[in-house]
């Protein structure tokens, strides 16, 4: 167990660094920083020279690696650092510097078991992308396919278990001082930070998510994922095929090749639709450095280290708060996060479908660069803060992706309204999850298996009940008093003597 002298080290040069890119200054300003936090913070700046301008994407990157996971989740939590915070901290793609190649050979040959030249034809030195988690390298096989090998960074596991473990114990002190830090609940943030992050060391369980997602795609053929090598993927390398297309981040070269970006745009939304909505598991890193145009037309996507799931219920709930923003029914919004829980139950539902109208209006109908972002999610934070709405981590990763999708679809068609491009899809499965026809599917479905269950039903009541065997039943025996005596010696004395008679009575009897 790690001392808290070594965590109090730690976050007090993590917390130079950020001070000197001027990543502390939110923190110091914030009325809700508990005046603990706010000391730490003048110790960690003193005699800092602390820039105008914060760059807190820039800091994390000069922390290290786990450092940059951890920023990626908190630009899911403008509630949390601010919205400045939040929107520069979406610069973090885990650009790093690459690793030497012999480092990187020797990872692989640890990873395969076996030296890399049995499995591929050549491999080029030169990384086609350095993260925080691995290095990337493309390849050819031995029997001629174009691929990119995936090998994790030597140490990194010890790296991320070391900082997730100062994470906790930080949150943990955080959360204690009460009030409005623990009602965002960082402690689960933190939670939620370090299972993402043990996906990611997994290179196998990756493997595994970019196959499930490419079955459950088939139904959008505009949006592509790479086929897994599965025998040259272990858990620390994995093989995909070689994606030949244009990095949806180079908007010049999309449009010198003759790209029609208003149509990409409407692609990744109803990709990102069809994943969250329709089938509950979705890509949740979708930056544009992870998105391809490919010459017909169509997106393929990398790098599934961090995927998202949602069950139905919060599914069906997500699309009719979805549709209800679109179409402006506030009431029926706020009825959803009353049945969710994620309003207590002792607020207003009208109360609440009005604040949702405070901010929802203003934004309908409007293009995404005509939006004032800033106030609408200051209107939002305030909702959340007046109607004691807790934080929902398992809501965390779609989130991220929604802000990402908005991001990258924005950048592609700076006209695009989010709100008529999501609504045929939202509504068309609305019609086919929660229609009538939908409603008696379920409760037929419901009802066969029910009478599916009714054998092994009966079979465990006569476990429970058996029948009868060949004894002949006992007669009934008189009620009697069972008088408490207590216990000590005078309980052993009483037990002794009534063995005493019982053995006298059966002597007597036999005679």
């Amino acid at each position: 167990m790690t001392a808290p002298a070594v965590h109090l080290w730690r976050l007090l040069k993590w917390s130079r660094i950020l001070a000197r890119h001027g990543a502390l200054g939110g923190i110091e300003r914030d009325p809700n920083t508990p005046p603990r936090v706010k000391r730490l913070v003048r110790i960690a700046r003193f005699g800092a020279r602390v820039p105008k301008t914060p760059a807190y994407a820039d800091a994390l990157q000069a922390i290290g690696p786990a450092a940059i996971k951890l920023g990626q989740t908190l630009a899911t939590r403008p509630d949390i650092v601010g919205e400045a915070a939040a929107k520069d901290l979406l610069r973090l793609q885990d650009a790093l510097p690459p690793l030497p190649y012999e480092v990187i050979h020797a990872a692989m040959t640890r990873a395969f078991g076996r030296p890399p030249e049995e499995l591929f034809a050549s491999i080029d030195p030169v990384p086609v992308g350095a993260a925080s988690i691995a290095q990337v390298h493309r390849a050819v096989t031995t029997d001629g396919r174009d691929v990119a090998v995936k090998v994790l960074r030597p140490g990194v596991e010890e790296e991320f278990a070391r900082a997730i473990d100062t994470y906790q114990w930080a949150a943990a002190q955080v959360e204690a001082m009460g009030g409005e830090l623990a009602r965002l609940r960082p402690r689960l943030v933190i939670e939620t930070f370090k299972r993402w992050t043990a996906r990611e060391l997994d290179l196998r369980r990756e493997a595994a998510s970019a196959s499930e997602l490419a079955e459950a795609m088939t139904a959008q053929p505009d949006y592509v994922i790479p086929e897994i090598d599965w025998q040259r993927t272990t858990t620390r390398a994995l093989t995909i095929a070689w994606v030949d297309g244009i990095k949806i981040a180079n908007r010049e070269a999309l449009v010198a090749a003759g790209h029609d970006l208003p149509k990409l745009a409407n692609t990744l939304v109803h990709a990102f639709l069809r994943q969250a909505i329709a089938e509950g598991f979705f890509h949740a890193d979708m930056h544009q450095g992870n998105l391809f145009a490919l010459p017909d037309g169509r997106i393929a996507a990398i790098d599934f280290g961090i995927m998202g799931r949602i069950d139905r219920r919060a599914r069906v709930w997500l699309a009719e708060i979805l549709y209800g923003l679109i179409t402006g029914n506030y009431k029926r919004v706020a009825e959803i996060h009353f049945e969710a829980g994620y309003v207590p139950a002792h607020h207003n539902v009208a109360e609440f479908a009005t604040a949702l109208r405070a901010v929802g209006e203003p934004m309908r109908g409007l293009a995404v660069k005509d939006m004032s972002i800033g106030m609408m999610l200051d209107g939002l934070f305030n909702i959340t803060r007046d109607f004691d709405m807790q934080t929902q981590p398992h809501l965390l990763l779609l989130q991220k992706t929604m802000v990402m999708v908005e991001g990258v679809a924005t950048s592609l068609d700076p006209d695009i309204n989010l709100w008529d491009s999501a609504a045929p899809f939202v509504r068309e499965w609305i019609r086919d999850e929660l229609g009538p026809e939908a409603a008696v599917a379920d409760r037929i479905i419901t009802d066969l298996r029910t009478l599916a269950r009714l054998p092994d039903l009966i079979r465990n009541i006569e476990l429970r009940y058996p029948a009868p065997g060949g004894a002949p039943p006992a007669p009934p025996l008189a009620e009697i008093e069972v008088v408490r005596i207590g216990g000590g010696w005078r309980y052993a004395a009483v037990a002794v003597i009534v063995a005493a008679i019982s053995v006298a009575a059966t002597w007597l009897a036999m005679r």
